[in-house]
């Protein structure tokens, strides 16, 4: 079946309004994926000096992207006693203890060797055995016992924002990574709706030009389709928040409709890569309320030599109160140093993900629309009039060389 012209076009004039509609179309697409590209591209600044230049707004906004992502999302999720106990202490306490017993006479030997040398090189070899052997009778229930303290006061050892913030900070390609893997699809949607959105738009542009033939009708016309389509992609990604009911057709935003799916990769990369028990064990240690967590291992640890009553009588006897002080001192210090040396291990880190991921996608599942939007939203929000800016500029640059170029073919 032959393809008639409509009547008001000639050959030459239809060959314009599809050169116009196509070149918006591809304006369109150019610019949205130039848009997408630049919320995450570079991740680190490349430019000449410090102003001439350009950095991912999400990795340059790292620390504020992850405040956020905490705020929004992290914060409504429960608190770290949930996380904890999910985590299952009683199998965290089995870690530790099946890690540093093999290491008991080595650790011992450790702080002797460092502290007073001269008395457990000179002490008998049964002895020795003993002190070791009462190590290991001790290991088990000072473990649980701190343990259970720390279930009790996780939420008062572990800063959640302080640790996700400062993560993400040093490791700008995970913030990334959380964007794009739980967004792929909405990105992927915007940069393709960029050439139909462009291309409706471009029709009504070459007709506009087919009448006026005017310079500013290619170039505004292109600053128009470069910030409109980024714009018209984003609305349609996250409105309406809740689903609606038109002329029979259920309408919501496309990220909110896969809620669940979002759900499942969000909370697996969270799981994974930011709340591990190694993370949430070096916080406690390290991190901003680590002087709590010192306070209760030495509470726990240092006692516990005033109960070997053979080895606090010979050593004080051997070195003197001061001497005895110090090796308590040495004790409780060695047991923090040591006490994130069990969770380095990766097998275990995975299988304590995979429940805490279980915990996290219930969570998010659960949570109502206008919350679970701001999963995603802050990769956009924080600088959407930027780029729609940048799109619109381009546009209109693609619009100034179609001005050109016609001119040429004229």
């Amino acid at each position: 079946m032959a393809v008639s012209i409509p009547s008001f076009l000639s050959v030459s004039e239809l060959l314009q309004v599809l050169g116009i509609a196509v070149c918006a179309g591809l304006i369109g697409w150019l610019t949205n994926w130039l848009a997408v590209q630049l919320t995450f591209y570079p991740v680190e600044f490349r430019g000449l000096g410090r102003w001439i230049g350009w950095q991912g707004i999400i990795p340059a906004k790292a620390e504020k992207m992850a405040s956020i992502v905490v705020e929004r999302s992290l914060s409504r999720l429960g608190d770290l006693s949930d996380v904890f106990q999910r985590m299952e202490p009683e199998v965290i306490t089995r870690q530790i203890i099946d890690k540093i017993n093999p290491r008991i006479e080595e650790i011992i030997d450790e702080i002797m060797d460092e502290r007073q040398p001269v008395l457990w090189n000179n002490l008998p070899e049964a002895v020795r055995r003993r002190t070791y052997d009462w190590a290991r009778q001790q290991l088990p229930r000072r473990v649980e016992a701190l343990m259970a303290d720390f279930a009790d006061q996780i939420g008062d050892l572990v800063d959640l924002k302080h640790l996700v913030v400062e993560e993400l900070r040093q490791n700008r390609g995970l913030m990334n990574r959380i964007f794009q893997e739980s967004g792929d699809k909405e990105f992927q949607f915007i940069i393709r709706s960029g050439f139909g959105f462009g291309f409706v738009l471009g029709l009504l542009q070459a007709f506009l030009w087919l009448e006026l033939q005017n310079i500013w009708l290619l170039v505004g016309g292109g600053f128009l389709v470069g910030g409109i389509t980024n714009w018209i992609a984003l609305n349609i990604i996250f409105r309406p928040v809740e689903p609606k009911l038109v002329l029979g057709v259920r309408l919501q935003g496309l990220f909110l409709q896969r809620q669940k799916e979002v759900a499942r990769v969000w909370a697996d990369i969270v799981a994974a890569e930011l709340l591990t028990v190694e993370r949430v064990a070096n916080s406690m240690v390290n991190g901003v309320h680590a002087h709590r967590t010192r306070a209760i291992i030495n509470r726990h640890i240092r006692p516990a030599l005033d109960k070997a009553g053979f080895f606090r009588v010979m050593t004080q006897v051997a070195v003197g109160a001061s001497g005895y002080a110090e090796l308590k001192d040495a004790l409780g210090t060695k047991a923090i140093e040591v006490s994130t040396a069990p969770f380095k291990d990766p097998g275990f880190n995975q299988k304590r993900a995979d429940v805490v991921a279980e915990l996290i996608y219930e969570r998010m599942e659960a949570l109502p629309p206008a919350d679970f939007q701001d999963v995603l939203r802050p990769a956009f929000k924080e600088e959407e009039w930027q780029l729609i800016l940048i799109g619109a500029v381009l546009g209109a640059s693609i619009g100034w060389l179609q001005y050109l170029l016609w001119l040429t073919a004229g």
